[in-house]
This record gives structure tokens, C-alpha cells and sequence, in this order.
């Protein structure tokens, strides 16, 4: 609604948006009882520090939120609603809702959020473009985002988060220069968890956990496809940026990109049991920024289904010298390190490569990568426990571990790796400037 349509009907719609907004029984006002939070664990596989206990809500402090229907804008009504059950409360998303205005909920503390109904982002692609909360990282920026202490975010298997993306991949395959927002981000959260959404069509990256400590994820069901000849683009499941501490577990992602992509200082994360279709589980890229320092460290990828994917396990990190790469993506010279990171447990199927490290991201003139070797140094990565077959793009070859300078990598090892090309040659691995000795592979270069 917009404020021409007269007075009387703009504080109509405040009022509307005040009850939505207030606390009540659920009873008394028609709704069915919200689904309680789950009980949460990180399984098989504890993070690297335990996570502190959320307490249970106050009963009497819950927020459901009316829509305002017919594609209105939603955010007002949300916003307030999380203004009134901060601080121990329930917000409750039962109904599908509109976003169609920025939402700043970074100021929260000790709240659920009950998501059984559906959260679409309108198509109004320039307002985003131009209006969303700005990243200085990948052109990244967020429509919506939560934030603060001890906020847990759950679905039941039934929330959905609806990105709209067919209107942002036409978009894009026009203007490859235009500004599209993360569906769903966590900025400056510290303690909490998002569980049993489900995610499409996201218009960018669908998951951003930024500036965000003690974090678990887990049953996520995300999908991002096309119903044009424009493919989506970019839609990373998630994205670790100067966080700490976080669990992404028991999901599936169907998407363009990376699966999981660990951005720079990215540390103490473990990944478990997810079920992919992308392109890989991936540190970085890193180095792309010159005069930034990038650091990923302590990182366990475990137990882990990679299917019909560019890659399954994968570490990207960019020469020291510029590389006009995309059009939206140019970059190198940066520096920093990879340290103590380990992929254990892989199922490959039909997977192009079965491990990537590439020192020279964003250019094939190897020439020029090895004239200008990578600042971001890596040590003490393994791969171990990988087994399966590739596709048939590379065939015999199943894997590249390739560094820019042999002082650049240090301590790669890859253990018990059973993959083997579709025509059932032996399987080769592409090796350069690695200390072979380490590697269990078939090296041919």
C-alpha cells in the first residue's frame, strides 16, 4: 500500500499492523497452537566449542503476525511484531507473508521464530538492488537479516524462504552487473540456530552467516532451478564470512554453486551429512582483495553425498596478480592462509572432479599464475575417505590438486581414495608443485 491511496487507509493499515503485531493466546484469536522449538543437537560430530543452552521462551509472550495479503508488504507488520515478543517471546509466521522492504532484525535477544507459513520476496528488482544492506564482499547484500543473541529459527519441515529467483535470473542474464540480494542472512548473530526450512529459488546466494558465532544449521531443504532458458547463478547454499564456531548439518541443496563455501575467516566449522548437487564443498575463494588478509581455519567437512557436481571437495584461492575473471567477479592479490582443514567421508557421483585445489583461481594462464604465485598459503589440508566414480568430462582423469609454487602448500595429504573414471581405466590425478610422497594418488603431471 501506498500512502496516496488517502489517510484513512494508511492508519487502517497501521492499526492492522499493531494487532498483528501484539502479543496473544493463540485460542482466543483462531490460531492453531505454533509448533514448539526442537530439540537441537550437532550429530555424530560435536562443534569445536559446546554450545551454550537457550532457555525456554515465556508462553504468554508470543507474536503471531496477520498478513496483509494480496502481495502487500509485509515487513512493517513483522518488524513490530518482533519489537513487542524481543526479549523471551515467540514470533509466529503461520500464513504466507510479502517482503517488500528491507528488514533489519539484527537487534534481537532470547526470541523464537516459528516460520509454518511461507516468506516470498516481491520482484521489485531495482528497490532491492539499490536498497538492500550492502556487503564489502562479492557484491553480496541482504534483503532481510537477523541478528543479536540467542535467536533460534525453525520450520518444522514446513517454512518455506521463497527468493522469487526467476525474475532475478532473467535479470542477471541482461545485466550481469546487477546488485542481487542473499536470500537469507545472519549478521552479528552470537548463539542459535536455524532448522527445518525449506529454501527456493534464492535471486543470489541463498544462506550468508556473517560476523556470527556459535551457530547450528541443520534440515535445510534447498532447491534453486529455472523455468527459462536462464539458469540461476551464484546461488551458493551457504556462505561462512568472519564467523566462528557454526554447525551446517542433515540437509540437501540442489543448486548452480557452491554447496558450502567457507569465505574468508571462516574458522572452527563443521559440516556434516549434507547431500549435494552443486558445485562442491569449498574453501573460499580467497585472496581475491589485495591489501586483505583471509584466513580459514579448523575445518571439518564429514559424511558428505556429492552428486552430478563440478567438484566434491574444493579449495579455490586466487593468484597474486589481478584476474578479470566474470564480469561481476574480477580479482587477486590478496593474501593469508588455509590451515588445518580435513574432507572425510565422500560419496562422489557422477562428480566432474573428485577433488580440486586450485591456487590459480579465476585464470587458465597458468604462466601467469606461476609468475605470480598465491599469497594465501595452504597447510595441513586432508582429504581422506573418498570413494565413487566421476563423470565422464575428465575421463581418466578424477582430481587436480595443483598449487602455484611449490613454498606455497605444505602438508597436503590425501588418504584411502577409491574414485575411478566412468570407462574404468585407472584413475589419474593432475599434480603440480605438491610434495607427491604425501598424496595416495596416480599422478600423472
Amino acid at each position: 500500500m501506498k500512502a496516496t491511496i488517502g489517510s484513512l487507509s494508511v492508519s487502517l493499515l497501521s492499526a492492522i499492523a499493531s494487532a498483528a503485531a501484539t502479543p496473544h493466546d493463540a485460542a482466543s484469536q483462531g490460531h492453531a497452537s505454533f509448533i514448539p522449538r526442537p530439540v537441537l543437537r550437532s550429530q555424530p560430530l560435536q562443534p569445536a566449542k559446546p554450545f551454550a543452552k537457550s532457555p525456554a521462551r515465556d508462553a504468554s509472550k508470543t507474536c503471531f503476525v496477520k498478513p496483509a495479503g494480496a502481495g502487500h508488504d509485509d515487513a512493517p507488520a513483522i518488524l513490530k511484531a518482533f519489537q513487542k515478543c524481543n526479549h523471551g517471546g515467540t514470533v509466529v509466521l503461520d500464513a504466507a507473508y510479502t517482503l517488500g522492504s528491507t528488514l533489519d532484525l539484527t537487534f534481537l535477544e532470547a526470541v523464537d521464530v516459528a516460520i509454518t507459513g511461507s516468506v516470498t520476496l516481491s520482484t521489485d528488482l531495482k528497490y532491492w538492488s539499490t536498497e538492500s544492506y550492502k556487503y564489502a564482499y562479492q557484491n553480496a547484500s541482504a534483503a532481510w537479516r537477523f541478528g543479536g543473541k540467542d535467536v533460534n529459527i525453525y520450520g518444522a519441515g514446513k517454512g518455506l524462504i521463497d527468493g522469487n529467483g526467476q525474475a532475478w535470473y532473467d535479470g542477471f542474464a541482461k545485466d550481469p552487473m546487477l546488485q542481487r540480494p542473499v536470500l537469507f542472512v545472519l549478521e552479528g548473530l552470537h548463539g542459535g540456530s536455524v532448522t527445518g526450512l525449506k529454501m527456493r529459488n534464492p535471486p543470489f546466494w541463498f544462506n550468508l552467516i556473517a560476523n556470527s558465532t556459535d551457530i547450528l544449521v541443520s534440515d535445510i531443504d534447498m532447491v534453486a532451478e529455472t523455468t527459462s532458458e536462464n539458469d540461476p547463478k551464484n546461488s551458493d547454499g551457504w556462505d561462512t564470512y568472519r564467523s566462528d564456531n557454526i554447525v551446517i548439518q542433515s540437509s540437501t541443496v540442489i543448486n548452480d554453486d557452491d554447496c558450502v563455501s567457507f569465505k574468508p575467516n571462516s574458522t572452527n566449522i563443521l559440516v556434516q551429512k549434507l547431500n549435494c548437487r552443486s558445485h562442491g564443498i569449498s574453501v573460499g575463494s580467497l585472496g581475491q582483495y589485495p591489501g586483505h588478509y583471509d584466513i580459514v581455519e579448523n575445518i571439518y567437512v564429514h559424511d558428505i553425498v556429492m552428486t552430478n557436481s563440478s567438484a566434491g571437495a574444493r579449495i579455490k584461492v586466487w593468484p597474486n596478480t589481478f584476474v578479470p575473471f566474470q564480469p561481476s567477479l574480477t580479482g587477486g592479490g590478496g593474501s593469508g592462509y588455509v590451515k588445518n582443514v580435513t574432507y572425510d567421508k565422500f560419496h562422489g557421483v557422477n562428480d566432474d572432479w573428485s577433488i580440486e585445489v586450485n591456487q590459480c583461481y579465476g585464470t587458465r594462464d597458468m604462466k601467469l599464475c606461476y609468475a605470480h604465485p598465491s599469497n594465501v598459503v595452504l597447510s595441513d589440508i586432508t582429504f581422506k575417505n573418498f570413494w565413487g566414480t566421476t563423470s565422464k568430462k575428465f575421463d581418466p582423469k578424477v582430481g587436480t590438486i595443483v598449487c602455484s609454487d611449490p613454498s606455497k602448500c605444505h602438508n597436503i595429504q590425501a588418504i584411502d581414495i577409491k574414485v575411478s573414471p566412468p570407462s574404468g581405466k585407472k584413475a589419474q590425478w593432475v599434480c603440480d608443485n605438491v610434495a607427491r610422497n604425501l598424496l595416495q594418488l596416480d599422478c600423472i603431471a
